[in-house]
């Protein structure tokens, strides 16, 4: 790889030869920051895991600089922090048996427009190089601004590319902002029941963030348990955690639909949801 920043880093767990093991990737994840990969795309990790068919290769944009710190890291540079984040991810990789672990090391205001045109170009030949099957990014309705720019970029950079090396499949999914409030028939639930003690792991490696002052851990797990719970009102449960995405297929393959316009029609629709109940039952 050709890394625009100079704070890129690869790492391949398995030691597998660069091309081969970016070659290898059936399932790709695209997240802002380090663990954002672990909460929102553990259904691509788990449905890799141990297979021999698919592989998943995780992204990470941003450095970490901009973490925040409290206990043991509450004096850490920027600098410093950023190299545990960077290790921490690694750890992951290790963990979670990922293909390869690319972070690009862009700080968040690049991502948000400093070098938007880097980001992008960096994420294209990911794309191309790697040609996933699956790829799952944030979701358009997603609250932190890093998350929402990282998905412009991601989605640019898929438009571009020649349909014959588009994904299959691209999910945007939680980690700011849940998705429960989608309509059913637009709400994909992608199961995560799987290995529950690898889901847990996963996310309490990154001990920057737990230790630090946020109990990622807790709040993944019982997001997933509460999706899995409330997922139907008249049905025995089907799976005993889930996540939901949205389906950005329509997206990418539509150049001139924008981003505004097919995210709030989905918030429309929730509302004309909302507004229906209200009316018949009145």
């Amino acid at each position: 790889m050709r890394f625009r920043s100079r704070k890129g880093d690869l790492f391949i767990p398995d030691d597998c030869d660069e091309r081969a093991a970016l070659g290898r990737t059936t399932h790709m994840a695209v997240g802002a920051h380090q663990d954002d990969l672990e909460i929102m795309a553990y259904h691509g990790i788990s449905t890799c895991f141990g297979s021999s068919d698919n592989w998943f290769t995780g992204v990470v944009a941003t450095d970490g600089a901009g973490s925040a710190r409290s206990g043991i890291y509450a004096s850490y540079s920027d600098e410093a922090m950023q190299r545990v984040r960077r290790n921490e991810q690694r750890k992951a990789a290790l963990l979670g048996e990922y293909a390869a672990i690319v972070q690009f090391g862009w700080s968040s205001a690049a991502v948000k427009g400093g070098a938007a045109s880097d980001v992008a170009a960096d994420l294209e030949d990911l794309f191309v190089l790697a040609r996933p099957d699956v790829v799952y990014l944030h979701n358009p309705a997603d609250k932190h601004d890093t998350h929402v720019a990282l998905l412009i970029r991601a989605i640019d950079a898929l438009r571009r590319l020649d349909e014959s090396f588009r994904p299959r499949q691209v999910y945007g999914c939680e980690v700011w902002r849940d998705l429960d409030w989608l309509v059913d028939g637009e709400k994909i639930a992608l199961p995560v029941d799987e290995r529950p003690s690898l889901a847990a792991a996963l996310v309490a490696l990154f001990d920057s963030q737990i230790s630090g002052g946020k109990r990622y851990d807790l709040a993944t797990a019982g997001r997933r348990l509460a999706h899995a719970t409330y997922h139907e009102s008249h049905e025995t449960d089907s799976h005993a955690a889930l996540t939901y995405a949205i389906d950005l297929n329509p997206l990418i393959g539509d150049p001139e639909l924008s981003i505004v316009d097919f995210t709030l029609g989905r918030v429309d629709r929730f509302r004309d949801d909302v507004a229906r109940r209200l009316t018949a039952l009145s």
